[in-house]
């Protein structure tokens, strides 16, 4: 598509698939991924809420959604927001989609291939909300080039997001939190929202917990929660 900005990275970095999966995820992957998966193949429609069957009072993408559990939570408190969530391995998909399956939730949609795909085919200016929590931290400062966080996919998220829209960003790597604060700096269309200190190692509100954070904790790691505000970028 011209005009759209160029991948973030030349590939996909990670693992798509774990341990075998059980019949009756396989039986999900083959039947229910396909009835809730995004088509890129077609043309996004001129408002997303189309791609859900009941109504819809604002939107979220969930980037890497791991085993599901923030997707379903917020899913299950906010019936009137629709969701994407987008996660390339297989095995957290297969668990998301049993969930999905078991509570009935009609406000959820999925994509399961690289996230930059997925927002260079969204409208502009066509979501609320942002979510990015606990990325693989790539902690080698030779591989940070591979974080998601970069200019390129902010400017992604600055397109896509609606005005007043928010980022939201959690991790337990002290690194990852810097550089995300500096690239959204850097980048002047993102205002970070905190005043004090206890602002950003508050849990978001009716945070449920990730299995990385309590992994997290257990390894005596303290988290993060960082939250940006989509503004007009600063005139050239």
């Amino acid at each position: 598509m011209s005009g759209r900005p160029s991948r973030a990275t030349e590939a996909f970095f990670g693992r798509r698939k774990g341990k075998p999966l059980r019949d009756l995820q396989v039986e999900r992957m083959e039947h229910l991924l396909p009835a809730l998966k995004v088509d890129l193949s077609t043309a996004p429609p001129s408002e997303l809420a189309a791609l859900f069957p009941g109504p819809v009072e604002r939107l979220r993408l969930e980037i890497g959604f791991g085993g599901g559990e923030h997707l379903v939570h917020r899913a299950s408190e906010n019936p009137r927001t629709a969701f994407i969530g987008v996660e390339p391995f297989v095995n957290s998909m297969a668990k998301l989609l049993a969930s999905v399956e078991e509570r009935g939730l009609e406000n959820i949609r999925v994509y399961d291939d690289d996230a930059t795909q997925l927002l260079d085919w969204m409208p502009e200016a066509s979501i609320d909300h942002i979510d990015l929590l606990y990325p693989d931290p790539w902690p080698k400062k030779k591989h940070w080039k591979r974080r998601f966080v970069s200019q390129v996919n902010l400017q992604r998220f600055h397109r896509v997001l609606k005005p007043g829209g928010r980022f939201c960003f959690a991790s337990d790597i002290d690194t990852y939190v810097n550089w995300t604060l500096l690239h959204c700096r850097d980048h002047g269309g993102f205002e970070w929202t905190a005043k004090e200190a206890a602002d950003w190692i508050t849990p978001f509100q009716t945070w449920p917990g990730t299995r990385y954070e309590a992994k997290a904790k257990r390894e005596g790691r303290t988290s993060a929660y960082l939250t940006f505000n989509k503004i007009d970028l600063p005139a050239a």
